[in-house]
């Protein structure tokens, strides 16, 4: 392999939905003939990385299927207006998962090479607690497993429609772009840094708690946090192109596939959660449970 300046560069963006595909931008390694990086290989790894999901989710369904349903159930447990029991394993599951999901995307980030497995854990973990929002949350006590499916169509939608729009170069990422973008990130940031901060004053927090908490804020949160996440993926499709204008090795698929798996699933989850919290608020106004 020979080591050559990329012959294109769509700039630096100050802020990435991902710090691994910041790193794929900066490639300078030109792979040999044969073993270049493509637009298929990436689809591939991409779709390999949401299969694990899946493979997450259907894991936790058939564990509360044979095993947790028979565990001691802490009811009274309430999501955003959905009511819902779980058992000290499930918890217990919950919270490995998460922790181990946090763990994988940091060694992702700060250890590239690792992504083929990281990026495997990483996607497993999301699977879990994605599974156990929906079927466990949503589905249990409230039998609304199907707003999975629904926060599942829409980001498809988004998906398909972000990446046709960016290939028929309606969307293009310019310098105008990356302003919107960056603005609208250090917007999201600073709104989350001053609310960790006011967390911890005294009298202040619980104004604040009261905003944040009012329906319509947590909405336009969700809202913007939905569409910097989609220019965010407009940014990683650019950076695609590149690497594969640029002729990387192909081992550099796993970071490109990463980066998108990782903003597809945080889009979804983004996605449920502004489903969850309409339907909910809908379940407190009624006075009684989904079913």
């Amino acid at each position: 392999m020979n080591n050559n300046q990329p012959r294109t560069n769509y700039g630096g963006s100050f802020f990435r939905a991902n710090p691994v595909m910041n790193r794929v931008t900066k490639i300078t390694e030109r792979g040999a003939e044969g073993s270049r990086a493509g637009y298929g290989g990436v689809a591939m790894k991409t779709g390999f990385f949401l299969l694990m999901t899946v493979v997450g989710v259907i894991g936790y369904l058939v564990a509360q299927i044979t095993v947790f349903q028979y565990q001691p159930q802490i009811e009274g447990l309430n999501y955003k207006g959905f009511e819902f029991a779980l058992s000290m394993p499930q918890a217990m599951t919950l919270g490995a998962a998460a922790i181990v999901a946090i763990v994988a995307q940091l060694l992702a980030a700060f250890v590239p090479v690792t992504i083929p497995v990281t990026g495997t854990i990483y996607s497993l973990s999301q699977g879990v607690i994605i599974s156990c929002l929906v079927f466990t949350i949503l589905g249990g006590k409230n039998h609304m497993e199907h707003l999975g499916l629904l926060a599942l169509a829409i980001t498809i939608i988004v998906v398909v429609t972000m990446a046709f729009l960016y290939a028929k170069g309606i969307i293009k990422v310019t310098q105008k772009f990356r302003t919107i973008l960056t603005t609208l990130a250090l917007s999201m940031l600073g709104i989350s840094l001053v609310s960790l901060i006011c967390a911890f004053i005294p009298g202040v927090n619980v104004f604040v708690h009261s905003i944040l908490g009012n329906f319509w804020v947590s909405i336009g949160l969700a809202l913007l946090s939905i569409i910097i996440t989609t220019l965010f993926m407009i940014s990683e499709f650019a950076a695609v192109t590149q690497m594969v204008e640029n002729q990387v090795p192909s081992k550099y698929e796993w970071n490109a596939a990463f980066g998108l798996a990782f903003s597809i699933l945080w889009l979804y989850v983004k996605i449920l959660d502004i489903i969850i919290q309409i339907v909910g608020r809908s379940n407190r106004s009624s006075g009684g449970r989904s079913r």
